[in-house]
């Protein structure tokens, strides 16, 4: 993770300050549950959370871990100076390194996850809001990038808002799955210390027991969050690349907010570019990049190995904080993106019309004509729009055998743009509720 895009909130649950103090509060809860079981003396336990307001100096730690390239040995170390040799003794008693590692992964895990889901929650707010500010607003749908049938710019951003939702649902099921604790020793059978270590633990660090560890938390587990992330990434890329579409010269319905002294090139003082929505797609490759590193972390050797270890040192802080950055970035972009109705409606009549021709179709079929012979019909008078520019509605007009079977007052109605938009209403309250 860089700064430059990294926001404080989701940095700081990766920090080392964090995970020092993560690491200690594991550890005192553990003593306060030995205590309670007369495994160690109470005093010991209460010694060890006078340190809680101690400022863990990381500096020392990483000096300590020079000499004994054990991370976790390192801190205790430190707590031990912190907190006096004597009194910590009884620390990290029964436990083996994973027991801290693993369960305060789980705690940073589900503390990104409600950060996430607040990402995404105000992303969902912003669609919302330009939803219904555009619900009939027309506009022409593309398929395969070409004109196809009239939808609204409300509906854009209706679907998006639901794939959001869906992304939200994601990263709480997600978060559900990593939100596990191990404190089960050396291999996971609890042989030197008491499953109801574990449970006190857990319920203090807001996360539940592991059913079963070895000496690690199953790694399928964390494969699952970080393939949540990808997904909800993609959805990012998704929105982004219609926005990118958007802007482009030729269509220019929607752009990104150009703030004043903003410059959009070194050499064309004329550039406006959509480098929001191109700096998203960018940032959504990064967080799937984790996703595979994560699923082959899930096979470990036996009891527990630490390939795993150094994959997720870099895959855990650097999917969740792009992702938070890149959710944050969205929302702004929805919420400041600058809408032009005209190109639009412009956009809309650029094919003078062809965009109808399914109902014409349709109608012919009703007056009689087969389904084949109504297509030929349709078909040779589109192709006179594309080739020559022609008006669709008089091409058809002057066509004898659409003449002979729909009036020129059947013709005018199936170029009514209401006829498309008929069922705006019902889509929205699928999406959005009664209100």
């Amino acid at each position: 993770m860089i700064p430059r895009y990294s926001r404080p909130e989701m940095a700081a649950i990766w920090a080392p300050e964090t995970r020092y103090r993560i690491w200690f509060e594991i550890e005192a809860h553990a003593c306060d549950a030995q205590a309670a079981l007369g495994v160690i003396p109470r005093a010991n336990a209460e010694a060890v959370w006078r340190a809680r307001d101690a400022t863990f100096d990381v500096a020392r730690i990483e000096e300590i871990e020079a000499v004994t390239k054990h991370d976790v040995i390192a801190f205790l170390t430190h707590l031990a100076e912190i907190v006096g040799a004597e009194e910590a003794r009884f620390v990290h008693q029964g436990m083996t390194s994973s027991d801290v590692l693993d369960t305060c992964l789980g705690v940073q895990l589900t503390r990104a996850a409600d950060l996430l889901v607040a990402g995404v929650d105000r992303v969902r707010a912003a669609l919302r809001a330009r939803a219904m500010e555009h619900r009939m607003t027309p506009r022409i749908g593309r398929s395969h990038g070409i004109h196809a049938e009239p939808v609204t710019l409300g509906l854009t951003f209706a679907r998006f808002y639901a794939e959001f939702g869906r992304a939200r649902e994601r990263l709480l099921r997600a978060r559900t799955e990593v939100a596990t604790g191990a404190i089960s020793g050396a291999v996971g059978t609890f042989a030197n210390i008491d499953p109801r270590v574990e449970e006190h633990v857990c319920r203090m660090m807001g996360l539940v027991p592991e059913p079963i560890s070895t000496q690690v938390i199953p790694r399928d587990r964390h494969a699952m969050f970080f393939a949540t992330l990808g997904v909800v990434a993609s959805s990012v890329e998704n929105l982004a690349t219609e926005i990118r579409h958007m802007q482009r010269t030729e269509v220019l319905e929607a752009e990104e907010f150009f703030t004043p002294g903003q410059k959009g090139s070194s050499a064309m003082p004329h550039k406006r570019n959509p480098v929001l929505s191109e700096n998203l797609c960018g940032l959504a490759r990064m967080v799937r990049s984790a996703v595979v590193p994560a699923l082959e972390d899930v096979a470990l050797w036996h009891e527990r190995d630490i390939s795993h270890s150094s994959v997720e040192r870099m895959i855990g802080p650097d999917a969740t904080v792009t992702l938070d950055f890149a959710l944050h970035r969205l929302a702004g972009l929805v919420e400041k993106l600058v809408v032009h109705p005209e190109n639009l409606a412009r956009n809309l009549d650029r094919l003078g019309g062809l965009h109808n021709s399914q109902r014409v179709l349709l109608a012919l079929t009703q007056k009689g004509a087969s389904r084949e012979a109504a297509y030929a019909m349709v078909q040779r008078n589109a192709m006179k729009v594309w080739e020559t520019g022609a008006d669709f509605r008089a091409a058809l007009a002057a066509d004898p055998e659409v003449a002979a079977r729909l009036t020129p007052a059947e013709l005018d109605g199936l170029f009514d743009i209401a006829y498309h938009l008929r069922h705006v209403d019902t889509i929205f309250a699928r999406v959005f509720g009664a209100d």
